[in-house]
């Protein structure tokens, strides 16, 4: 039984950590929240998201953050590193955020903004579009910086009338978005586009045994253009691949679905340990994707050979956010003859400047799995959860290249034999009566199911799909998407969808009949706890006392959020900047 003085130690919320590359500190100066700083009742409401943006105006600080809390709105210049005043009280220094001035505040009556999201193509120091999903299921166009609202979509609710869950610009477009509501439905909208004043009648454009698209039939063109439905029960969320070409969908049918967004073709699927996944990241070369939800897990899938590579179990309840940080993502490429190497060398590639990452995503696309030369490569990622914890994962090549020597050394990737499920999963991995109980895996050892595939990244299907039966969507939704590339109600009964997948033989194991838990697991879709190796966190630290529901990596800080409404930065190693006021 834990003394008074370890639950008192337990249930301290950090206000630093250290990894390997340093101290990360949270920087009370920068902390946002409602003007008058008192929690807010959060019970019934969905939950505060964060978006930025940067306006590239002369200030030198053109960052800008857009907040929801319950049904306000914030618009916000914001400070992150800058400007710490030496000496200065902890939130009341000339340097800290002044919450009595935002730039735009909304108040809404009868619904409450779910999500949101900025188009960085077209924004401006005078002028800025933002995206503001609802929980009634209307999408609002705004500009914070005008106050102005040019538009509002689904106005009377006749294209659908569920919760928001998702909404993001299409890469590369200034006038497509995409929506995705509780439905499990997803549409996609042109902003210079009407919705019309009765109910759309769709025409099937193309069918999957776990999705359907529709156009929307009418004589003149109108929104939505495309219909989407994913899965089985709420579409929780969904994220574009780095170059736009792919998107990846979790549903509350715990599914992950990933589709070539041009041809409408499912790329290939994979199945959460327990009931459904909330979140989703895809890696800052495109080669991976993380998801997280009510197992409590996180789990990593490679895109090119459709399969579950590792989970990640630290958390104690629900994952709401997954996202990669390509600050400290870190690749070297190293002699053939050379594979060892200390730890504290290790520490040398790790950085965070802007340049660094850019090069690090370029050097990672130029890398595949059929390479000779040993690369040393780790990717960084966070989650946070409803148990209030930040965890932090390394993702390293002893788990990504389990067929190559290691080139250096590794302490914070565990792989272990993880018999004992997470809470919440109890009895999902116990071995059948008389079987025994799988050794452990070496670190280094190849995976069960570990077939590499040999075609490498998909990534070239979207160029060929369109002109091969698809054009009717490319005229009418990507004329629009331009080559230039820009920065940057939970419920407990979870049904199984259909499983289905062009790309890959191993999905076939599954039978294409309505799947159940126990049918589905132990296949490639969703393997045994046993069967892939499990990581450790980096750190795993409790920030808030209520559950978490952003996480956003930046080049100097990292923004985390929590459904009491307040937004925290933590200034990364040697980034916060002090002066004399």
């Amino acid at each position: 039984m834990a003394t008074e003085g370890g639950g008192k130690e337990m249930n301290e919320i950090k206000t630093q950590f250290t990894t390997r590359e340093g101290l990360y500190k949270l920087l009370p100066h920068s902390e946002y929240s409602r003007p008058n700083r008192v929690p807010f009742n959060s019970q019934g409401s969905n939950p505060v998201r964060v978006s930025f943006v940067n306006l590239n105006d002369q200030s030198g600080n053109g960052d800008r953050l857009c907040f929801n809390v319950g049904r306000e709105l914030y618009f916000y210049i914001y400070k992150g590193v800058r400007k710490v005043p030496t000496g200065a009280s902890a939130g009341l220094g000339p340097g800290a955020a002044d919450l009595s001035k935002p730039i735009d505040k909304r108040i809404y009556k009868g619904t409450q903004p779910t999500c949101h999201d900025f188009n960085h193509l077209t924004a401006t120091a005078e002028s800025v579009s933002l995206l503001v999903g609802f929980s009634a299921g209307q999408v609002q166009l705004i500009d914070p910086i005008k106050k102005e609202t040019s538009k509002l979509f689904n106005e009377e609710r006749l294209i659908d009338k569920s919760r928001v869950t998702c909404v993001k610009w299409v890469p590369g477009s200034e006038s497509l978005f995409l929506v995705a509501h509780s439905s499990g439905s997803m549409y996609l909208y042109n902003v210079e586009h009407t919705c019309g004043t009765t109910a759309p009648h769709y025409q099937l454009l193309k069918q999957g045994e776990s999705f359907a698209v529709h156009t929307c039939k009418s004589k003149s063109t109108r929104n939505p253009l495309l219909k989407w439905t994913v899965g089985e029960g709420a579409l929780n969320e969904f994220a574009f691949s780095p170059d736009g070409k792919f998107l990846a969908c979790v549903s509350q049918d715990g599914f992950l679905r990933v589709f070539n967004f041009d041809s409408v073709e499912l790329h290939g699927t994979m199945k959460s340990y327990f009931g459904g996944l909330l979140c989703v990241c895809w890696s800052p070369d495109g080669k991976y994707i993380v998801a997280g939800g009510e197992d409590d897990l996180v789990t990593v899938w490679s895109f090119g050979d459709c399969r579950v590579i590792a989970r990640g179990h630290g958390h104690k309840s629900w994952v709401s956010v997954v996202a990669f940080d390509p600050y400290t993502t870190s690749v070297e490429e190293s002699d053939p003859m050379e594979f060892s190497g200390s730890d504290e060398d290790f520490q040398d590639l790790l950085h965070f400047g802007r340049d660094r990452a850019n090069s690090t995503q370029s050097r990672l696309s130029k890398r595949n799995s059929t390479e000779s030369r040993p690369v040393s490569v780790t990717y960084r990622f966070g989650s946070v959860g409803q148990d209030t914890q930040l965890c932090l994962w390394d993702l390293t090549e002893d788990i990504l290249f389990p067929h190559q020597p290691l080139s250096r050394a590794r302490t914070h990737t565990n792989v272990m034999n993880a018999t004992s499920p997470p809470a919440g999963s109890a009895g999902n991995s116990v071995p059948t009566p008389g079987s025994a109980a799988p050794p452990p895996l070496p670190r280094s050892n190849s995976l069960p199911h570990a077939a590499v595939s040999s075609a490498g990244s998909k990534g070239s299907v979207a160029d060929g799909a369109i002109a091969a039966g698809v054009s009717k969507f490319a005229t009418l939704s990507l004329h629009d998407r331009k080559d230039r590339h820009h920065e940057k109600d939970h419920k407990r009964n979870h049904s199984m969808g259909h499983i289905s997948s062009k790309s890959s033989d191993k999905l076939n194991l599954v039978s294409k009949t309505k799947t159940d838990p126990a049918k589905t697991l132990g296949t490639p879709l969703c393997p045994r706890m046993e069967d892939v190796p499990l990581l450790e966190p980096l750190i795993c630290k409790k920030i808030a006392h209520e559950r978490l529901t952003v996480l956003i990596f930046l080049e100097d800080c990292i923004v985390t959020a929590c459904q009491e409404g307040f937004i925290c930065t933590w200034g990364r190693p040697g980034k916060v900047v002090s002066f004399n006021p």
